[in-house]
């Protein structure tokens, strides 16, 4: 019983720290860089920013400090041994020849001023070693009250330390008690750190690249646009340009093949319908020779839809394509089939799809939108990423659940609206087959003019 008490505990005492866990690297992943070259200069850049850090530290609070401490520890032995002298050696009355042994041998200038009280304390600088150093080890070797100045003046150190019959006033170099040359220490650790972030930056950059042109020509090939490739950089990006090559060309092939089959099907289907339409021509007018001309007319049409469906006009290279005749060409079709339609456009007019294939996706939404309305507008704006064009209808619209059923293949809304009308449900799928095969997309929406609104989006 107590086994099992302890196996349900375990997991709710960690449940917590496995929480505050994920949420903390969730809040690191949310902030940290997405890029590979960002996220590849932080793993060279931080590890050695760290290392700067921690030997600053050290060598702050270990080499500075004991220097400091051992210079200290030497000058206050000197002023200590002058106290000494000054209190035993009673024949020099004006302190002259201790003064010159001072200057002389120990590179310091003592004064014996005449007794009184000593200065207030100075404010205590926020980071100073050499400050706590010297009046520690005046605390410990002379043990008398004292004055001290380490920041007045930048190069010097002022001490006063009251005697018995004076006041001791000491004037010795900074260096004398600190380690005045360590800034050379940092100057040199941070100049060798720039220029190996210099190099850090020059080399990732030419490792990134070839990633980065594998990148743009992958994207290129799904949108239909042929670039031309030869693999760089270290050898995992070439083994992945020269495995990206290949599966292009498979998939080359394989569109090739299945554009072969695809017209020897079509030119032998076509065949068995001419002879159809042969023999229903010698008939002459029977009587059910026209319910017959119909059904091969039919037959012809969904033919021709389930080739166009499934060969997907890949074979169509990219060209430069101007829009806004285009949109005036879709207008005048639907305006002869007694569409009223009204388009619009701004940005640059040229973009780089497959034309007859682009033609064909735009024609199928328009088409299907005068077929259930009376008016259509056409919105295209092209910027510098996309080019978004909104085709928005008067018609009886589509149920917001049933939107993502009509791009299906062969299926039919006949409850609102039946693209396609007495056909194969083809139109929307093979407009949006068009529209991702650029890398864009087709979504629909409500329209401002209380339709449907099919929004084509690629970038250009």
């Amino acid at each position: 019983m107590a086994n099992l008490l302890t196996s349900r505990a375990l997991p709710d005492y960690f449940a917590k720290p496995r929480a505050v866990w994920r949420g903390l690297t969730r809040r690191l992943a949310a902030i940290m860089p997405k890029g590979l070259y960002t996220r590849s200069l932080l793993i060279v850049i931080l590890p050695m920013v760290i290392l700067q850090i921690v030997i600053t530290y050290v060598f702050m609070e270990r080499h500075w400090q004991l220097v400091t401490h051992q210079l200290s520890t030497a000058l206050v032995q000197d002023i200590a041994a002058i106290i000494d002298i000054h209190n035993s050696y009673l024949q020099d009355k004006n302190n002259d020849t201790l003064a010159r042994i001072a200057q002389e041998r120990m590179n310091i200038n003592i004064e014996f001023m005449p007794k009184g009280p000593l200065p207030p304390p100075l404010p205590k600088p926020f980071f100073s070693i050499v400050d706590a150093a010297l009046s520690n080890e005046i605390r410990r070797q002379i043990a008398r009250p004292f004055w001290l100045d380490t920041v007045g003046r930048s190069n010097l150190i002022e001490i006063r330390i009251l005697l018995d019959n004076s006041i001791l006033r000491v004037v010795a170099y900074r260096s004398a008690a600190y380690a005045s040359n360590s800034y050379i220490f940092l100057l040199w650790m941070v100049g060798t750190s720039c220029v190996l972030i210099v190099v850090a930056l020059a080399f990732l950059r030419n490792q990134i690249r070839p990633i980065l042109r594998l990148v743009t020509v992958a994207e290129a090939f799904g949108m239909g646009r042929d670039a031309e490739f030869k693999p760089r950089g270290a050898r995992e990006v070439r083994r992945a340009g020269y495995a990206f090559i290949e599966m292009k060309r498979r998939i080359e092939r394989a569109i090739d093949q299945r554009t072969a089959m695809l017209t020897g099907v079509s030119h032998d289907l076509r065949t068995i319908l001419t002879r159809f339409k042969l023999s229903l021509a010698l008939l002459g007018e029977v009587p059910d020779a026209r319910e017959m001309r119909q059904d091969v007319e039919e037959m012809q049409r969904m033919l021709e839809a389930y080739l166009a469906f499934a060969r997907g006009d890949s074979g169509e290279t990219t060209a430069r394509l101007d829009m806004r005749q285009l949109l005036e060409a879709l207008r005048n079709e639907a305006e002869r089939h007694g569409a009223n339609v009204k388009i619009g456009y701004t940005g640059d007019p040229f973009v780089m799809v497959r034309p007859a294939a682009f033609k064909r996706c735009l024609a199928n939404l328009v088409g299907n939108a005068f077929a259930h309305a009376e008016n259509v507008k056409i919105d295209a704006q092209r910027d510098q990423r996309f080019l978004t064009i909104h085709i928005d209808d008067d018609g009886p619209g589509i149920p917001p659940e049933r939107r993502e059923d009509v791009f299906r293949p062969f299926f039919r809304l006949d409850a609102a609206r039946n693209q396609d009308e007495g056909g194969t449900g083809l139109g929307l799928a093979i407009a949006l087959d068009i529209a991702r095969s650029h890398g864009g997309d087709i979504t629909l929406a409500d329209s401002p003019l209380g339709g449907l609104r099919a929004t084509v989006r690629v970038p250009v």
